[in-house]
């Protein structure tokens, strides 16, 4: 096992196959969301930071969110463009090992800080007048340690059960960058194992996590009904709405790529999906949390001031 193991040392990723001129014109849009993700999620990380009013638990957990964002941008989006610009440019087998790790770690992370961040929205609204009792910054640090802990764990195990397997050939990858799934089918041993592992891996993480999501949310709903001020009911609902729209695209996305019948989405298509999942998703996330919520408008609206001012 490993002398097949080392005969492939490098791996092709074939992209989206759509002729070199295509090809050129996508490196445009596709650099532009990049840059849009680092500077929409580096805005958000500026202005928690800069911003004392922002200083609480719900934007540390939203600015883990924004470094997230921005590690998925970075692991994945660079290995496309130099596809784009050049696409028999070959990949190392430690490269993609790495990348496939990576992406792994961020995604899991993603969805438990998700859940995290609805259990805040939780007992700030369930439970206002406990928050700060309940919400303490060694708890909060607690939960975002546990996060990406975790994890990183789950990925790693995956890459453990993925690098026991043997590789001889074909090494070309027919996705857009090192997905767990499409070096699988590279194997020449049987991988049945492997996809079991990722199939629980999807119901425990993706399918668990949103149903806490939807219970804390279900519970945040019931208590917004009950607010008899409308301004704080208001309040309420933005702050949570952001959240929401967040939690849809990400889980979305996940469960339709990795849970739903692959007959149903040719391998064309789950590029799409992946391509909407690694950068897309990044990239609307700042731009969901800026729009729908008054605080994070309210403190761009008071740096800008502070600015013109000096």
């Amino acid at each position: 096992m490993g002398e097949n193991q080392t005969s492939v040392t490098e791996f092709v990723l074939l992209g989206f196959r759509l002729g070199p001129t295509v090809q050129l014109l996508l490196i445009g849009p596709f650099s532009l969301s990049y840059a849009f993700t680092l500077l929409g999620n580096g805005a958000i990380l500026g202005l928690i930071s800069l911003d004392a009013r922002l200083h609480t638990p719900m934007y540390f957990f939203l600015s883990h969110l924004a470094v997230v964002d921005i590690a998925y941008a970075c692991n994945t989006v660079p290995q496309m463009l130099v596809n784009l610009l050049s696409p028999t440019t070959p990949i190392s087998f430690a490269g993609c090992i790495t990348q496939t790790f990576l992406f792994m770690a961020f995604a899991h992370t993603e969805c438990l800080l998700l859940v995290v961040m609805s259990f805040d929205r939780y007992v700030a609204i369930c439970h206002p007048l406990r928050y700060s009792a309940i919400m303490s910054w060694k708890l909060c640090i607690t939960l975002a340690v546990t996060a990406w802990a975790y994890g990183s764990f789950l990925a790693l195990d995956h890459v453990v059960l993925l690098l026991r397997l043997p590789f001889c050939g074909p090494h070309e990858i027919n996705q857009l960058f090192c997905e767990i799934l499409s070096v699988l089918r590279l194997s020449c041993a049987d991988t049945r194992f492997n996809v079991m592992v990722i199939f629980a891996d999807c119901v425990f993480v993706l399918v668990g996590a949103l149903c806490l999501v939807l219970v804390s949310y279900t519970r945040i709903l019931f208590a917004i009904l009950s607010i008899q001020s409308r301004e704080g009911c208001k309040k309420a609902f933005s702050t949570c709405s952001s959240h929401l729209c967040v939690v849809g695209l990400l889980f979305g996305s996940a469960i339709v790529t990795y849970m739903a019948p692959k007959s149903s989405h040719p391998e064309e298509q789950q590029k799409v999906l992946f391509l909407f999942y690694s950068i897309f998703n990044p990239m609307l996330n700042p731009l969901i949390y800026s729009l729908r919520n008054a605080e994070v408008k309210g403190a761009l609206q008071r740096v800008l001031c502070k600015e013109s001012q000096s």
